[in-house]
C-alpha cells in the first residue's frame, strides 16, 4: 500500500489538505513564538515546516514552498487581528529574503501598497516580535535589522556597483575606442 500525499505520521492514514493546514497552523504559531523568543533570530521556510509536521504528527509530500505560506497567511491574518506584530515575519527563505507571500499578506492585511523594501519592513515587525514575546533585547533596545545574508549580499552589491562606476569613468582610446588602463597609456596603441 502507498502512503498517501498528506498523511498521519502515526498510522500512514490519509488527512485532507483542510484538515493538515489546520493542524499545521495551531503549531505554527508556537514554533514562531519561540523564535521570537530570541533576539535577531530567524527560521527558514524548511525548518518551519519540519517544525509543524513533527509537532502536529501530520506529513506531506509536498513542496513546502506549495503549502507552507498559506499557514504563514493564517498566522499574519491571526496576529493582525490581535494587533500583535507579524510572527510570519521571523520565516525567511534561505537566502535570507522574506517571500512573495509576506509581501501579499501586507498587501491584504493593510490595503496598502507592497512595501518598497519587503526585508526591511519584515526586519522592523521582527523587532516588534522580538520585543512583544520576550526576547533579551540589548540595553539600546534593539533595532531593525535585515538578515546577516541579506546584509552581505547588499553589500557585495553596491561593492560591485562601486566597481563598475569606477569603470565606466576610466577614459576611452580615442583610437581604438578601448578603455584605457590605469596608467593613461592604450595597450593596443602603445
Amino acid at each position: 500500500m502507498t502512503t498517501p500525499g498528506t498523511y498521519r505520521e502515526s498510522d500512514e492514514t490519509e488527512v485532507s489538505a483542510a484538515d493538515a493546514s489546520a493542524a499545521w497552523v495551531v503549531e505554527a504559531r508556537p514554533a514562531l513564538e519561540r523564535v521570537a523568543a530570541k533576539y535577531q533570530a530567524t527560521i527558514t521556510y524548511k525548518e518551519l515546516a519540519e517544525a509543524v509536521q513533527s509537532a502536529s504528527g501530520i506529513r506531506t509530500r509536498k513542496l513546502v514552498q506549495n503549502w507552507v505560506g498559506a499557514v504563514l497567511s493564517v498566522v499574519a491574518r491571526d496576529c493582525h487581528a490581535a494587533g500583535e506584530p507579524l510572527l510570519s515575519a521571523l520565516c525567511v527563505r534561505a537566502d535570507g529574503t522574506v517571500g512573495p507571500g509576506y509581501v501579499a499578506s501586507i498587501v491584504e492585511l493593510t490595503g496598502d501598497e507592497a512595501p518598497e523594501d519587503p526585508d526591511m519592513h519584515a526586519a522592523h515587525q521582527r523587532l516588534e516580535c522580538y520585543r512583544r514575546f520576550g526576547a533579551t533585547m540589548p540595553a539600546d533596545g534593539g533595532k531593525a535589522t535585515l538578515t546577516p545574508k541579506i546584509t552581505a549580499a547588499r553589500a557585495r552589491a553596491r561593492k560591485l556597483a562601486t566597481v563598475a562606476l569606477k569603470e565606466e569613468s576610466r577614459p576611452i582610446c580615442p583610437t581604438c575606442f578601448l578603455m584605457l588602463p590605469v596608467t593613461g597609456q592604450c595597450d593596443n596603441c602603445a
